[in-house]
């Protein structure tokens, strides 16, 4: 059974940084693409972040190129979203989502091509 934890989400300042956990439960991270997306209220979920086991790429959205950063630890199998120069806009629930990583086109992809689902975490970014 595929489980994914999220946690580390937190109210922040505009400026500030925040490390989100994705700790991930029957799959295996090299085969695996591993997905953060975000929905904030009103709006539709979007994807933030990717990390491809297959060839260990990154992959970001340009909204926050250069802010974040994707990482993994494969012993804990947990997957990390380092977030810096946090904006309010950022302010979502994050998500973290799994899929085999052949199943995910280019790039993040999208919510559709993900099969597993945390709870999410809420990330608030105060002014």
């Amino acid at each position: 059974e595929v489980q994914l934890v999220e946690s580390g989400g937190a109210l922040v300042q505009a400026g500030g940084s925040l490390r989100l956990s994705c700790a991930a439960s029957g799959v295996t991270l090299d085969d695996y693409a591993i997905g953060w997306f975000r929905q904030a209220p009103g709006k539709e979920r979007e994807g933030v972040s990717c990390f491809r086991g297959t060839d260990g790429s990154s992959h970001y959205a340009d909204s926050v190129k250069g802010r974040f950063t994707i990482s993994t630890d494969n012993v804990k199998n947990t997957v990390y979203l380092l977030m810096n120069s946090l904006k309010p806009e950022d302010t979502a629930v994050y998500y973290c989502a799994a899929a085999l990583d052949g199943l995910v086109p280019r790039g993040v992809g999208a919510p559709a091509d993900y099969d597993y689902w945390g709870q999410g975490t809420q990330v608030t970014v105060s002014l």
